[in-house]
């Protein structure tokens, strides 16, 4: 079986889970109705808790990239409607239990969380990427919600910071099925290797 490119033998990995937060992928409370949906269509959390467990047993750092407002909405600006929605979201304000990483993610003690109160993706206004570099990671694997936007924003600050990225397409969700076949058939491929998470964990082992 060929290995994914970004997981070839010595290279330095890490796990980076997007947005899972119960407020986001849990179907019985997610701003985004039709999100938590395709996540629990998808298996996606079953498929993601297998192989979180897979990069801790082989000592890969897992690294949890979220969003949380603070609870008067200081420090988001309505640059976008989506931010708009965001301070209207008071389920993912910081002061409340639903905006945490869904519990059967944990964070386990040797995760690391890194927290954003502002912009749309990842890496903006974060330690992420200094803590990748003094990590020496070379590949991310990306992982989370939600493809059509998320994961595309993060997946263009990973490539331009020089890192590459490797997808396991079962461990994603988008916001509709369409929004995530578009994603992962016609963009995302340009950015990152698009895989399955089972390669993934032959490719670590």
């Amino acid at each position: 079986m060929t290995i994914p490119r970004g997981l070839e033998a010595g290279r330095k990995v890490a796990l980076v889970i997007s947005e899972c937060q119960r407020c986001i992928v849990d179907p019985e409370i997610s701003l985004f109705p039709q999100l938590g949906e395709q996540v629990k269509a998808r298996g996606m959390l079953d498929n993601l808790v297998r192989l979180a467990d897979a990069c801790r047993l082989r000592s890969r750092p897992v690294i949890h990239a979220i969003v949380r407002v603070l609870p008067d909405g200081r420090g988001l600006a309505k640059a976008s409607p989506l931010q708009a929605m965001m301070l209207r979201a008071p389920l993912l304000r910081a002061d409340r239990e639903e905006s945490a990483i869904h519990p059967l993610l944990g964070p386990v003690a040797t995760d690391i969380v890194c927290e954003r109160r502002h912009g749309i993706t990842g890496f903006h206004g974060t330690d992420l990427d200094p803590m990748l570099r003094a990590l020496d990671v070379e590949t991310i694997i990306l992982a989370g919600v939600s493809t059509n936007i998320a994961l595309i924003g993060m997946a263009i600050e990973a490539v331009n910071r020089g890192f590459s990225v490797v997808i396991p397409e079962d461990c994603t969700a988008g916001a509709t099925a369409e929004t995530h076949r578009h994603a992962i058939e016609q963009t995302l491929p340009m950015l990152a290797t698009v895989t399955t998470s089972a390669r993934v964990m032959d490719a670590l082992s």
